[in-house]
Formats: C-alpha cells, structure tokens, sequence
C-alpha cells in the first residue's frame, strides 16, 4: 500500500504527488505523459488514458475515468469527488487531493478507472495484457 499523504504543517496534510505517480505507474504497463504543458500529467495504459493529474484555481486534481452511476454515488458521498473538469462529467471524476479523502479510497478509485480503460481496449489487447499480468488488471 502507497501512503499519499504527508504533514505539511500544523497538522494539514498534503498530497504527495510522486507517490501518487509511483501508484499509477504500478499498473501494468502505465506510461505517464505530458502533452499539453510540463505539469499536467496524462496516465496512459496502451495509448489510452486512464487518469489525468492537474492544478486547477490551486487545487490540485486526479481525473479518472468511472462508471456513470458510480460516478454519481461518488460525489454524493465525497465532497472530494466532483464531475470532471474539462472532460465528460459522465464518465470522468475529479478526485481534490486535499488529504481528506482517505488513500484507500483514492486508490480503489485508480484502480476502477484502470480497469474501465483495459475492459474497453481492443479484445487481442487487453487479452494480451490479462496473460501478461494475471490478477494484476482488474485489483
């Protein structure tokens, strides 16, 4: 298990990002990317993204991908979890990493949008992936 979060001071706890990244890059055959500028970071698994890291008005933000209703239950639960910003609120959430949010949470919720994204890929694809890490793909 990843610790995300440490002290920052007076007791706030913050995000640590490089953690988070060594979480999402733990999944098999993660690749992270930075096409739009040097820090908004965009997690592929082949060539398909499955989560998105961004600083947004001073907060930062972990999009991941979600089944619709789950999507909706989330945000109803969490006051951390909101529609996506900048991408289908359908389908994409946006997870504040305030340190609120507790880091089981955060990674089951990595770990669904993973899966979401392996169970679309192209049937020979995500096959080749099932064989390549088995138990692994859909934690």
């Amino acid at each position: 298990m990843f610790v995300f979060f440490c002290f920052k001071g007076f007791g706030v706890l913050s995000v640590n990002i490089e953690t988070l990244k060594k979480y999402l890059l733990s999944k098999p055959e993660a690749e992270e990317h930075y096409p739009f500028d040097n820090h908004t970071g965009v997690f592929k698994v082949q060539g398909k993204m499955f989560a998105l890291l961004i600083k947004k008005q001073n907060k930062q933000l972990l999009n991941l991908k979600c089944d619709p209703a789950h999507a909706i239950e989330l945000r109803d639960i969490f006051a951390e979890v909101i529609p996506a910003y900048h991408m289908n609120k359908r389908h994409w959430n946006s997870v504040v990493l305030d340190g609120d949010l507790p880091n089981g949470e955060i990674e089951r919720l990595i770990d669904h949008s993973y899966g979401l994204v392996v169970k679309g890929l192209k049937k020979s694809i995500r096959e080749g992936l099932e064989i390549r890490y088995a138990g692994e793909i859909y934690k």
